[in-house]
């Protein structure tokens, strides 16, 4: 440790885009993970969006039947809405397989990076000077290191698996609805989206400040007990 030469510093806040910038060389380490986890995102919502439109023509066949030129076919009556039925449960299960697979894929690099973060942010403190560490409260310290490395986990998923599909999944819907229904059915949906994103951002900044004071006071107790 460096004898002296440590003074207080303003608190930094780096947005959710500044911490990828940070964390991205992180995802690069393992770039086949990462490329193979985002196949399986991709592949996912594609099977998704096809779910309904499989269940769609099952329910259609057998309300409606077949051709005229095929009332006469028992094959087709037999064998097509059984065909539809499996490939609809076939489609569900892969989406639940793609999404098993991606986080299998994901997980060790997620933990790999928090390990990494984790370490840094450890060597960065026994290069600190004595003074640093007289003053600063080590109870409290460790809960904020511990809520870092935790959030890293957090903010990766999130922004990987949730945000970025979300928009791929709304792109593909979109689509759909643009080619199979008139468009202002695209147009009600895109509305909708967006003003659920409005209004649920603007409440999860609210709510941010109470979160952010709760995590202070938790720092506080903690740097009482230790």
């Amino acid at each position: 440790m460096r004898p002296s030469g440590w003074s207080d510093a303003p608190e930094v806040s780096l947005t959710n885009t500044e911490w990828l910038k940070t964390l991205w060389p992180y995802l690069l380490e393992y770039r086949g993970r990462v490329i193979l986890a985002a196949l399986c995102l991709i592949g996912a919502k594609l099977v998704s969006v096809s779910v309904p439109f499989l269940l769609k023509d099952l329910v259609d066949f057998l309300a409606v039947g077949p051709e005229k030129d095929q009332i006469n076919s028992e094959t087709i009556w037999l064998w097509f809405p059984i065909a539809l039925l499996l490939a609809y449960g076939a489609a569900r299960l892969m989406t639940v397989l793609f999404g098993e697979v991606r986080d299998v894929l994901f997980g060790r690099v997620t933990e790999r990076a928090m390990r990494r973060m984790a370490l840094r942010v450890f060597q960065h403190l026994h290069k600190l000077s004595l003074d640093f560490h007289l003053s600063r409260q080590t109870g409290a310290l460790q809960r904020d290191i511990e809520r870092g490395t935790n959030g890293i986990s957090f903010l990766m998923r999130f922004v990987i698996f949730n945000i970025l599909p979300t928009f791929l999944e709304l792109g593909l819907v979109i689509i759909l609805l643009l080619i199979n229904y008139p468009p202002y059915f695209a147009l009600i949906t895109l509305v909708a989206v967006v003003s659920y994103v409005i209004y649920t951002t603007r409440i999860t900044e609210w709510r941010t400040m109470y979160v952010r004071e709760a995590n202070k006071m938790d720092s506080s107790t903690h740097a009482r007990a230790l």
